[in-house]
């Protein structure tokens, strides 16, 4: 295989390919049944032979983990489970060393409660400076025994949690997961440490969780009316809990310390908002970049995806950066699991994977055949598309969700709140540990060493013996063969002009005759130097346009045209 030339541009994030890594499913170099830091730098060859630009690693700082490592007790160190700050260098060096960019989760909304800041804050009691970092309120009733305010968290039951002396902190997620108090300086200077820390550790860029959250407004006349499961929905910037507009005062901040660095730091958002507000996220004068998930829920239909492409490519150009694009990460079911369930027009797909899992995974049919070809043919269409992609550990290799985790082995806390206990199997089907070596089927798939004393973390089912790197390795029409084909070229093709024509062949005639009962048609577009993807969602073979077949996710027709849920790379004459 020829060797990626990656770029080493400035602004190599704008057409970058970012693999994400769960780290403790990645891999476990130590046998403690949880990946590490070492296991990332063991296969550096492989994510280099796989040709992505960059990883970005979830959380692996000291945790609890009550919310898989997003409840963070010291954001400038790594969790002694998962290694030490030289094996985070040595990683960062392996990385560099063969031009892989380092980005590294941040978790501002909210600490764990094991924080230093946190703890000082119980200790020092009401009024005090301490408690001031986080959202503390007394509570309602003849004795405050009632919350401030009757919200909901994100994974259900109350938002607030009562401590010893009575006041209520706010947590949005998990009780182990306090609010910080982004109206107190000290927080300010908390992160700014924390983004130099990363920096001068040579990390390359961030991703910013829960990024439009920060701000809140809790003096609004609206906050007894407001939950944390409101979501963003206003496009004003006056919602007391989202979006506000003066979390760009904390970014700007951020924007300062980012170019501090020669080349200047990157960032990306996630930011649950209304489309009309990314470019706000997006802007260089704030994190940069912003995650596109409009992409990650489509039913698999081409209406659906072609306006899903078209609004990424508007919050590209308004905010003067680059579109993102995602299928799975680790908050989401699989990808290849949601093409293979029942496309059903007008429904929530990501809603019809929940249940299903929840059933584990008996209550629609997984056509993985169906979901597998349709999961090619996304990589293509996604990955032609200008800007950055987005791809989550183990697509590569087609893996699906995994349904059937018996309840007493999840993690999730979304599981196991008063509401959700029983109706809710969280997003553990997509952290199972990864598997690397068939013929380990007895052990742990190579995830951990042969004398590995516990067992991974999450329970790995049989069927990934057909799905481990090994064994996709050495075959040419495996999915892994495919991304790898598909990054190479795409180094290859990629131009720095970002803008996208929509070819002739990309209409919205014929389209009543898609699977399940979505409108057909093709998405086909071209880049400024002639690269173009056609996918097809009808059931009608398409005509290809005049060039070069270059690669394609499937077999073509006998007479050469493009069959339904296939995809194809072309040069065009």
């Amino acid at each position: 295989m020829a060797e990626i030339q990656r770029s080493t541009d400035a602004l190599w994030w704008q057409n970058a390919v970012v693999y994400q890594i769960y780290p403790r499913s990645f891999a476990d170099s130590t046998g403690s049944g949880l990946g590490d830091i070492p296991g990332i730098t063991a296969h550096m060859d492989y994510l280099d032979k796989l040709g992505v630009d960059a990883i970005w690693l979830s959380p692996f700082y000291p945790s609890a983990l009550a919310d898989g490592g997003y409840d963070v007790d010291d954001y400038r160190n790594v969790d002694p489970r998962l290694g030490t700050m030289d094996d985070f260098d040595a990683m960062v060096e392996a990385a560099h060393a063969v031009g892989i960019k380092v980005v590294v989760d941040i978790v501002p909304n909210h600490s764990s409660n094991r924080h230093e800041y946190f703890k000082a804050a119980l200790a020092a009691g009401k009024g005090s400076p301490e408690r001031d970092r986080y959202i503390f309120r007394d509570g309602r009733g003849e004795n405050g025994e009632l919350p401030p305010y009757d919200w909901e968290s994100i994974f259900g039951g109350s938002a607030w949690t009562r401590v010893e002396d009575g006041q209520w902190y706010l947590h949005m997620f998990a009780p182990e997961q306090p609010d910080w108090n982004w109206d107190n300086p000290d927080v300010h200077e908390e992160f700014i440490k924390t983004l130099r820390f990363w920096s001068d550790h040579g990390t390359d860029g961030f991703r910013v969780d829960v990024a439009h959250a920060l701000k809140k407004d809790m003096n609004s006349p609206e906050i007894a009316e407001v939950s944390p499961r409101d979501g963003a929905n206003r496009i004003d910037g006056s919602h007391p809990l989202f979006d506000r507009n003066e979390v760009h005062e904390v970014y700007a901040e951020w924007r300062k310390v980012f170019n501090e660095y020669d080349p200047p730091r990157f960032a990306v958002a996630e930011g649950w908002v209304r489309p009309e507000r990314q470019y706000l996220y997006a802007s260089k004068d704030d994190l940069g970049q912003i995650f596109n998930f409009s992409f990650a829920t489509k039913l698999w239909a081409r209406n659906n995806f072609h306006e899903s492409i078209e609004a990424g490519i508007e919050t590209a150009e308004r905010s003067g950066s680059s579109a993102t694009w995602v299928l799975s990460n680790h908050d989401i079911i699989r990808h290849a699991t949601r093409f293979a369930l029942p496309q059903i027009p007008a429904t929530d797909q990501h809603q019809i994977a929940v249940d299903w899992v929840l059933r584990d995974g008996k209550s629609y049919t997984e056509n993985r055949e169906l979901g597998t070809k349709r999961a090619r043919a996304a990589l293509l269409l996604e990955m032609a598309l200008p800007g950055s992609a987005y791809i989550y550990q183990g697509e590569e290799l087609g893996l699906f969700e995994v349904a059937d985790i018996p309840w007493d082995q999840l993690e999730d806390p979304s599981a196991f709140t008063s509401q959700n206990n029983g109706v809710l199997k969280g997003r553990d089907g997509c952290r199972v540990p990864l598997p690397w070596v068939s013929a380990d089927a007895d052990g742990s798939f190579g995830f951990s060493p042969a004398d590995a004393s516990k067992k991974p973390h999450l329970p790995q089912p049989a069927w990934f013996a057909d799905f481990s790197a090994d064994v996709e390795a050495d075959d040419a029409d495996s999915m892994l063969s495919l991304y790898r084909a598909a990054l190479k070229l795409r180094h290859e093709f990629q131009t720095n002009d970002l803008s996208l024509e929509w070819l002739e062949q990309d209409k919205e005639s014929g389209l009543t005759d898609g699977a399940d009962g979505n409108p057909g048609g093709i998405i086909a577009y071209k880049r400024a130097n002639g690269w173009a993807n056609l996918t097809n969602f009808s059931a009608t073979p398409a005509e290809l346009p005049a060039g070069e077949v270059v690669l394609t996710s499937g077999e073509l027709t006998a007479d050469g045209k493009l069959p339904q849920d296939t995809s194809v790379w072309i040069k065009l004459d």
